[in-house]
């Protein structure tokens, strides 16, 4: 029963550990036109006068690429 008990648990963190993890990144835009990533799309920010641009980026890159490209349309502003 033992041995049983130790299989049923190895396959269940096999299992686990062969899952892909969920990267859900987003973009968002506060209302004073700045964007910045954001790292959980579920906990959103503090306030009003904020929108997501974009959600369930696969990585923090993508969403730095992607709220380049909203710099580069002029839906965000840059404070560099």
């Amino acid at each position: 029963m033992k041995k049983l008990a130790i299989a049923v648990g190895l396959v269940a963190l096999a299992c686990a550990s062969a899952s892909p993890l969920r990267a859900d990144v987003a973009v968002v835009m506060f209302k004073d036109g700045h964007c910045q990533p954001w790292v959980d799309s579920g906990v959103k920010p503090w306030g009003a006068g904020w929108k997501y641009h974009w959600v369930g980026l696969k990585s923090w890159q993508a969403a730095e690429g992607k709220r380049h490209y909203a710099m580069r349309r002029h839906w965000c502003k840059s404070f560099s």
